[in-house]
């Protein structure tokens, strides 16, 4: 009796590693408080609110961020005024948006942009970057305009096992409404 408890004793002191390594490879879904979208991101995703106003924003810019070791996974979205992306070109929003600083922040003589160009979700314009360091650590965003919203998504990737699970997150946001 003495031995099966010490078994179980031990068996429990290897099962702990494996359930925090397991725990660790959890992934959540975050849904809109309105239902307009969701994704998937590593468990657990600290969600935040900025109050921040610049021209056109309708309210608070709200997301969400998780780590899953050295990688950074981050999702926000804010809405605009009505009207605001409507009267504007979409598709040249959604470059200047998603491009943002990343020119000034990451120049091209240092950093090679692996993906640089315009993109569609469910019909919603949007916009790829895709960005490498001279160690291969880069930095993976998409950027979408669904109606009056701006949606972004920002990974950090530095090996071919953060690239899976950046993908991971990049592909798994979906919209409620497909653009007519």
């Amino acid at each position: 009796m003495i031995i099966i408890k010490r078994r179980l004793v031990l068996f429990s002191l290897l099962a702990v590693p494996l359930n925090a390594k397991a725990q660790s490879d959890e992934w959540q879904t975050i849904v809109a408080p309105d239902l307009r979208f969701r994704l998937e991101m590593p468990a657990p995703a600290a969600k935040s609110t900025a109050n921040e106003k610049e021209k056109g924003h309708a309210g608070a810019r709200v997301g969400w961020e998780s780590r899953r070791g050295d990688q950074i996974f981050n999702f926000d979205y804010v809405d605009y005024d009505p009207g605001w992306f409507s009267s504007r070109d979409g598709k040249v929003m959604a470059k200047e948006l998603g491009r943002g600083d990343a020119e000034k922040a990451f120049p091209k003589p240092k950093y090679k942009y692996l993906r640089d160009e315009p993109i569609t979700l469910q019909g919603w314009d949007g916009y790829a970057l895709d960005i490498e360091g001279d160690a291969g650590a880069g930095v993976m965003m998409r950027t979408y305009i669904a109606k009056d919203r701006l949606l972004r998504q920002l990974v950090t990737v530095s090996d071919d096992a953060s690239k899976v699970a950046a993908n991971r997150f990049l592909d798994s946001l979906k919209l409620a409404e497909t653009k007519p």
